[in-house]
């Protein structure tokens, strides 16, 4: 398994490359092995103590639903580390940046191989809501 770098928050609108390796929640953060942490953009999920922050959209589905259907997307639970991380062992995605989510995240639109962009991917499913404010016009049905 490839190794996480330091994480680095991407510049708003620049592509990059993430293989994911772990996953905290359904809107993330995912650990790239490139070394990025993402947090979809355009989605809210519970956090996974159920609870929601304020001020978020917050969906019917609890946290654990919203990352398990995640997880499934990117292939499956490999494991879970001693953190509480899922372990995943997806193929590459391409993403782009949106810009910095809190400390040192990137807030990102991605696409994976057999599913499209994974953002929407997760906003269809319903265990996530769209965030109007940050999707602008992705995302919709």
């Amino acid at each position: 398994m490839l190794l996480a770098l330091a994480a680095a928050v991407i510049v708003s609108g620049q592509s990059f490359s993430c293989t994911p390796i772990r996953v905290w929640d359904g809107d993330g953060p995912i650990w790239c092995a490139e070394g990025p942490k993402i947090r979809l953009a355009g989605i809210a999920a519970r956090e996974i103590d159920g609870t929601c922050k304020p001020g978020h959209p917050c969906p019917k589905a609890s946290g654990i639903e919203a990352r398990d259907r995640l997880v499934r997307y990117l292939g499956g639970a490999k494991g879970e580390a001693r953190t509480g991380h899922v372990l995943v062992a997806a193929p590459a995605m391409r993403c782009v940046s949106n810009g910095p989510a809190h400390g040192d995240r990137t807030g990102a639109w991605c696409d994976l191989p057999g599913v499209g962009n994974l953002n929407c991917a997760m906003s269809r499913t319903g265990v996530v809501l769209r965030w109007d404010r940050y999707a602008g016009k992705r995302c919709r049905s």
